[in-house]
């Protein structure tokens, strides 16, 4: 999906130049052109005939996607100091072993302000999984976006595309245009030149907010490495906005690539804890992300609906099975970053009505309006339409007893349409990315996190009374704990 704006009379001017493109670079082949001898060919050329696995380092820049600091602007930049990717093509392995900096300081990605992360991701079938200090963390919802990955690389794409026949169009420039769908993951066309090496692969994938997002990959620069031939190149880019340019520097065919799916992450499920914080008020944990669940005199309101239908389905059921007959009336969205805005499609299946700063408005109507056709979700399923509440810097919910204040967070560096919840009788702050709580005894950073000095300031900027965070990452804790991370004292 392509997220600016268009009139139906400019959309249908793009589409009948593209058509018209197309027609000029594609020839005329019939119907049920052979597909499996185009494939080998390419395979012939590519040397991935003989290719089980591989192993390449590469360099460059990257961006978040999904991690835009305006809706509808481009991914955040980051430095790729090393990007080293580990493929078994037989049993549908990889690992990436990815070394990181923030190249501007605005947008989100979870990235330190300072200094390199190195994360270590694993996809091998139907599991996914980041391996983490403590020791492999199950990560369900990345699973279709490594498939996809795996699988668009250009020796994967060959044997993807002869897995599923792919049908064959000849091009005029001599190439050909192989075209298959892997069923539930994606839609891809690959583009081989005249030479059989693939060119791109234009794919179209599942995405949790975006719905389906289009993807187009190039390889150029290519060379040999041991009569395999892989490009010096990889650009990528998705929804419209570039997400990698690489410079391929080692190549090892035919790797030892042995990836385990390790039994904590086979024998992972969804999990959901509610805990009581106040007289209807609940703290819906249990994961990496989580909700708060307020009960109204007749509805129930849900602050964050993250993730994926995988996470906000269970989150839903269990917030309505604390106040059962009480609909979810309002989900209150905290921003428009994908991990927390992935459930909204969930929760527009559900009926609720999204609550969201007016920013993000316009950017969440065209998405959620677009179906997810390769991997049904609870939205597609529904064939509901998404209802909004836009706040501006400051709106409120109540029902003549209980009050919801909502107020848009200014002046950070993470998002720009930031939103966070105050609930004034229980002073209680809800808040997502501007604070994570620190581990129990764990002391204190040495530099203090521009987020949460940017936190501290908005809450006596409004003059808040708050006793408790409940964030939406971590634990709930005293404000003091705030002030302490970010070396400060409350006034």
């Amino acid at each position: 999906m392509h997220v600016a704006h268009f009139t139906l009379r400019r959309a249908a001017a793009l589409a009948a130049a593209a058509a018209v493109a197309a027609a000029a670079v594609l020839g005329c082949a019939t119907p049920g052109a052979d597909g499996d001898a185009a494939i080998a060919r390419a395979s012939q050329a590519m040397g991935a005939h003989h290719l089980r696995s591989i192993r390449y380092t590469a360099e460059g820049t990257g961006y978040t996607f999904g991690q835009a600091f305006v809706p509808g602007s481009a991914w955040p930049k980051i430095t790729v100091h090393s990007q080293v990717r580990s493929i078994n093509y037989d049993t549908g392995s990889m690992r990436e072993e990815i070394t990181l900096s923030r190249a501007e300081p605005t947008g989100g990605g979870g990235y330190p302000l300072q200094g390199q992360q190195r994360n270590d991701q694993f996809v091998s079938g139907n599991w996914a999984w980041n391996q983490a200090p403590s020791g492999p963390q199950a990560g369900p919802r990345f699973v279709a976006d490594r498939v996809h990955q795996l699988w668009i690389t250009p020796h994967g794409v060959l044997k993807a595309a002869q897995r599923n026949k792919a049908t064959a169009q000849a091009r005029n420039d001599g190439g050909t245009a192989l075209t298959f769908t892997e069923p539930g993951r994606f839609e891809a066309t690959a583009i081989v030149g005249a030479d059989g090496l693939v060119q791109r692969v234009e794919s179209r994938a599942p995405d949790a907010v975006l719905g389906e997002v289009d993807v187009v990959t190039r390889y150029s620069a290519y060379r040999d490495v041991g009569g395999v031939k892989f490009p010096g190149r990889i650009e990528q880019s998705m929804a419209g906005q570039p997400v990698l340019d690489v410079q391929v520097r080692e190549v090892e065919p035919n790797a030892a690539v042995d990836i385990v799916v390790p039994d904590a992450v086979r024998g992972a499920s969804e999990r959901v804890a509610t805990e009581r914080i106040a007289d209807g008020v609940w703290f819906v944990g249990g994961g990496s992300h989580n909700s708060v669940a307020i009960e109204m005199k007749d509805h129930l309101v849900l602050v964050e609906a993250p993730l994926n239908d995988g996470r906000s389905m269970p989150v839903i059921d269990a917030v309505k099975a604390l106040a059962p007959g009480k609909p979810i009336r309002y989900v209150i969205n905290s921003h428009q970053h994908f991990d927390h805005a992935g459930g909204l499609r969930t929760a527009v299946a559900e009926g609720a009505t999204i609550v969201t700063q007016a920013a993000n408005v316009p950017y969440l109507e065209r998405a959620l309006a677009v179906p997810n056709r390769i991997a049904p979700d609870r939205l597609a399923q529904s064939g509901r339409r998404a209802s909004f509440m836009a706040v501006g810097e400051r709106a409120s919910l109540s029902d003549g007893v209980r009050t919801i204040d909502i107020h848009r967070i200014t002046g950070s560096v993470h998002n720009d349409s930031f939103l966070m919840v105050h609930l004034p009788a229980e002073k209680i702050l809800i808040e997502a990315d501007a604070f994570t709580p620190l581990p129990p005894n764990m002391a204190p950073p040495a530099a203090a996190n521009a987020n949460n000095v940017n936190l501290i300031a908005n809450i006596e900027r409004l003059k808040l009374s708050v006793e408790r965070i409940a964030p939406l990452h971590g634990r709930v804790v005293p404000v003091g704990d705030l002030y302490a991370t970010a070396h400060m004292t409350p006034r």
